[in-house]
C-alpha cells in the first residue's frame, strides 16, 4: 500500500535529491583529464558544435546546446534520426559534436555517429558506460555512469540525465572562461531579459546630472556640512572651469570632527580626498558597483574624457536600477 501522508512524500522528495546530489558529487570526483582535453577540443573548433541524443538524453542535449550558445559558443541541437533525412546539412567538416546516450548503444543515435566519422567531425560522447560502442567511436569520452537512477525500477533516468546535463554545464562554463566571454558579451546576446538589461545598464542611464552638490576648494566648510546633509553625503570640489580637485564625503566630516571642534572655518580644500575614485558616463554601472564596494564609497563623481564634472552616481540608485 502506497504511503501519502506529507511527511512521507517529502521523505521521498529528500531521496530523490540525496540521490542526484549523491551522483553528481560522484562524477566530480572522477572528472579528470578526458575533461580538459574535451573542453580544448570544443574550444579549438572552428565551426558550431553539434549537440545530439535520443529521448530524454535528447531533451539533455537541447539545453546543453542552449547554454552553450548564450556563453558565447554558437551550437545546435540535431536529431540523430532527422540527421539522416536531410538535417545533416547543417554539419561542416569544422565541427565539433557532443553526444549524449546513457547506454552508448543507441541504434537512433549509430547512423549519425557514422556520418560524422565520415565528416571528421570529432566526437565528445557522454555517457554511461565508457566501454560501449558509442565510447569507442569517440575522440573522448566523459564518463556519466551512475550507482542508481532515483525512480523506483529505474522506470526513467532521473540521476544519470542530472549527472549528463552537469557535465555540460560544466563544459559550457569552462569553455567561456578558456574564450575569456565576458558580461558585456552575455549582455548583448540576451537584450531581452531583465539581465541583459541590467548588463548593459551604464552610469549614465543612472547619474544625477542636476543639482549636483559642488564647491570650489576655497569655499568653507560650513557650506559643505549644509551640502553633505542635504545632498546624500558627498560634495564634488572643483576649479574655476569645472574640474574635479577632489571630494568631501559624510565620512571625511566625521573624521574632521573627531580630530577638532573647530572647523567650520577650514576650507574645504584642506579637508578633501585629492585623488577621489571617479568613473565616466559610458562605464558599466555594474562596473562603477564593484568600484564602490571595494573602496566603502557610497557614489562617484562622473567626469567627460578629461576631469570636467558631468554628474555623480550613488550606490543606492544604482541598486535600485538593477545593477547590484
Amino acid at each position: 500500500m502506497s504511503r501519502t501522508e506529507p511527511t512521507d512524500l517529502v521523505e521521498r522528495g529528500r531521496r530523490v535529491l540525496a540521490l542526484e546530489a549523491a551522483a553528481i558529487r560522484g562524477v566530480a570526483e572522477r572528472l579528470g583529464p578526458p575533461f580538459a582535453t574535451a573542453v580544448r577540443l570544443l574550444a579549438d573548433a572552428r565551426g558550431r558544435l553539434i549537440v545530439s541524443g535520443v529521448g530524454k538524453s535528447g531533451l539533455i542535449a537541447r539545453k546543453i546546446a542552449a547554454t552553450l550558445t548564450s556563453t558565447g559558443t554558437p551550437a545546435s541541437f540535431l536529431h540523430p534520426v532527422d540527421s539522416l533525412h536531410g538535417d545533416l546539412g547543417i554539419v561542416d567538416r569544422n565541427d565539433a559534436a557532443i553526444l549524449l546516450s546513457k547506454s552508448g548503444v543507441s541504434d537512433e543515435l549509430f547512423g549519425l555517429v557514422g556520418q560524422l566519422k565520415r565528416l571528421g567531425v570529432p566526437i565528445i560522447a557522454i555517457t554511461g558506460d565508457c566501454d560501449s560502442i558509442l565510447a569507442r567511436q569517440a575522440e573522448v569520452v566523459l564518463d556519466a555512469s551512475v550507482p542508481e537512477e532515483a525512480c523506483p525500477e529505474t522506470l526513467a533516468p532521473t540521476a544519470s540525465t542530472t549527472v549528463a546535463l552537469a557535465l555540460g554545464d560544466a563544459l559550457a562554463v569552462a569553455l567561456l572562461e578558456v574564450k575569456g566571454f565576458r558580461r558585456e558579451q552575455f549582455a548583448a546576446l540576451h537584450p531581452g531579459g531583465a539581465l541583459g538589461r541590467n548588463l548593459l545598464l551604464r552610469v549614465a542611464d543612472v547619474m544625477l546630472t542636476t543639482d549636483v552638490p559642488t564647491l570650489l576648494p576655497d569655499r568653507p566648510m560650513r557650506e559643505c556640512v549644509v551640502l553633505l546633509a542635504e545632498k546624500r553625503g558627498t560634495v564634488a570640489i572643483v576649479d574655476a572651469a569645472g574640474g574635479l580637485v577632489g571630494v568631501v564625503t559624510a565620512g571625511d566630516l566625521t573624521r574632521l570632527m573627531e580630530r577638532t571642534d573647530r572647523f567650520l572655518d577650514l576650507p574645504v580644500g584642506s579637508v578633501m580626498t585629492q585623488t577621489p575614485k571617479a568613473t565616466t558616463p559610458d562605464e558599466l554601472a555594474g562596473a562603477a558597483v564593484q568600484v564602490m564596494e571595494k573602496h566603502g564609497i557610497m557614489a562617484l563623481p562622473v567626469l567627460d574624457g578629461g576631469r570636467k564634472l558631468v554628474g555623480m552616481v550613488h550606490l543606492h540608485d544604482l541598486m535600485k536600477a538593477g545593477a547590484a
